[in-house]
């Protein structure tokens, strides 16, 4: 028998470990504190252990509260997928496919692509989610996505398939004021001594070792000052005066005034965004958004 009650409670539990403040949650969740404080209660006594440390800067997660935080936000997201599910299959949908995909695929990617499959296959459910790009083959093995959309390339396993999307050369971004600034064209040789901002590896690890790579083969590793976790982020840091960056050449109509950008001498041409799925998966809405993708004139399978 499906527990409603505990379901609830999971999902009260997930809203104050999110804002850590019980007061911040009832909010959120447009309920008064009392009911939420005994809910939590509730849960802490069926689990037999405390989840929050209560003070007046407001509640911090025990150990046990850390440690089941993960597993209780996969639930809770399942739980919406089914609730959507059923909502949609009520009123006459027949699929439901959830993308994952970074930020700047939501942006220029995925709007055409969305437009495009929306037109073909008008009966599906599509929901989209937000990721990083080194959450993309995690999610997709544990089928808690069927599409992603994120910098990925090379070997991703054999249960992964892969199709190119965007591709974009890299740009030296500047300080207007840097020493570089006026030079038409920059070799990658000539920064051995600059410090860098890096957009972080633990978010897009093949993209990060992409430009290492770039940077080795010129005969020097990059000294990383700064990692950040977007792009836009880097060009605003480099705005900031916290170093350079090699950014994607779309990146260029979002910068501020006080950001130049120059080509490199060398070729760096690099995979912005890829569609992935896996081969295993048993929704038979994928084998439609690929089949979508794939009507794309010019694109491959890698």
């Amino acid at each position: 028998m499906i527990n409603f009650r505990l379901m609830r409670q999971l999902w009260l539990f997930l809203a104050v470990a999110e804002e850590q403040h019980f007061g911040r949650a009832a909010r959120r969740l447009g309920m008064s504190q009392p009911p939420l404080t005994e809910h939590i209660q509730t849960l802490e006594q069926a689990l037999k252990t405390s989840l929050f440390v209560r003070s007046r800067r407001g509640a911090q997660l025990t150990p046990v509260g850390q440690a089941i935080v993960p597993a209780v936000r996969k639930f809770v997201q399942q739980m919406e997928q089914l609730e959507l599910a059923v909502r949609e299959a009520t009123a006459g949908q027949t699929g439901l496919l959830t993308l994952g995909a970074i930020s700047p695929a939501m942006l220029e990617v995925l709007p055409p692509y969305l437009e495009r499959l929306r037109r073909l296959h008008p009966e599906l459910t599509i929901s989209v989610r937000e990721i990083d790009s080194a959450d993309a083959v995690p999610a997709l093995q544990a089928g808690d996505i069927d599409l992603a959309f994120a910098r990925l390339q090379g070997d991703l396993g054999s249960d992964v398939q892969t199709l190119p999307i965007a591709q974009d050369r890299l740009l030296l971004a500047l300080p207007a004021t840097h020493r570089l600034a006026a030079r038409r064209r920059i070799d990658l040789g000539e920064l051995a001594e600059e410090a860098f901002v890096m957009f972080s590896r633990r978010v897009s690890p093949v993209y990060f070792d992409h430009l290492i790579a770039l940077c080795q083969a010129s005969g020097f590793s990059p000294r990383i000052l700064h990692e950040v976790r977007s792009v836009t982020t880097q060009v605003a840091s480099v705005g900031c005066g916290q170093g350079i960056a090699l950014v994607p050449a779309a990146l260029k109509r979002m910068a501020p005034g006080n950001v130049v950008f120059k080509p490199l001498k060398q070729a760096t041409e690099v995979v912005t965004t890829a569609a992935a799925w896996s081969r295993q998966s048993c929704n038979p809405a994928v084998a439609l958004a690929v089949a979508a993708l794939r009507a794309r004139p010019g694109q491959a399978a890698c």
